[in-house]
């Protein structure tokens, strides 16, 4: 045979090997190129198979059942919990590493509370005075929160500095019974120089509900006042507001704990 008819089988075997052939998403193949290369074509990834190798991302709640309902849909047996009491805040690491194994602690869930509008609102103006008016503008606009004295009582409080705009304010007294009294003089001309008091308590308990989601808590407001040349101005100092928030969210990490099996740990994740 001559080197001419070695040629033409030589070349079908060729054109054979190079021929197009279907391949599968999900498996790895070995082609061979016509430079006599063999290239690696990886089919299994997301851009093939249209399915995540692994899961990721951050999702953010704004409750503790929020919060229990993904991690009971996407935890796993060495899935993680940490509360950070500084920023009030919980993350679980859904694929935190195994104990031989590690893995790519890329899947966290996060609860980030939220502060109610209401509790917002008396953090706004606790421990600023207030003129008469708008003091009673207030309290008429929070009555729901009000719990001691009652609301309508409080209301009747509100309306009384409503009615006594036209007075001079001249001093106040504490009362044995806790309650501060304020002397005026009357200076609407048709009662120009009658004299007049009002009582009002010198503390007073509401109940807030400092996070979305979270149960309500009994504060202690205190009267604050101030006789001068703007006239009484009043305002209150709420308790130590800041324990309620933290004890708010220890019971909102108590409230996880409870209903999970792994440990809730203090402090934040790598």
């Amino acid at each position: 045979m001559t080197n001419t008819d070695n040629v033409q089988p030589i070349a079908a075997l060729a054109q054979q090997a190079l021929a197009p052939k279907q391949v599968e998403p999900g498996g790895i193949y070995l082609v061979a190129t016509a430079n006599g290369d063999v290239k690696t074509m990886n089919l299994t990834g997301p851009d093939y198979t249209g399915k995540l190798d692994r899961k990721t991302g951050t999702t953010t709640v704004r409750d503790a059942e929020s919060f229990l309902a993904y991690w009971t849909k996407h935890h796993d047996d060495n899935s993680e919990v940490y509360a950070d009491n500084e920023r009030l805040t919980v993350t679980a690491v859904l694929d935190a590493n195994e104990t031989a194994q590690p893995r790519f602690g890329g899947h966290r869930l996060h609860l980030a509370l939220r502060e109610t509008e209401t509790w917002k609102q008396w953090a706004r103006f606790n421990g600023e005075l207030m003129g008469q008016d708008e003091f009673a503008e207030f309290l008429e606009d929070h009555l729901p929160e009000l719990l001691e004295p009652s609301a309508a009582d409080m209301l009747e409080i509100a309306q009384s500095f409503q009615a006594a705009q036209k007075v001079d304010f001249q001093s106040a007294s504490r009362l044995n019974s806790g309650q501060r009294q304020f002397q005026y003089v009357e200076t609407v001309q048709s009662k120009a120089g009658q004299k007049g008091q009002l009582t009002v308590p010198e503390t007073f308990v509401i109940g807030l509900v400092p996070f979305d989601g979270s149960v309500g808590y009994k504060l202690t407001a205190r009267l604050r006042y101030r006789i001068g040349q703007q006239g009484l101005r009043l305002g209150y100092k709420l308790d130590r507001p800041e324990e309620t928030r933290k004890t708010a969210f220890a019971d909102v990490v108590k409230a996880i704990g409870e209903q999970i099996d792994t440990p809730v740990m203090n402090g934040t994740p790598a």
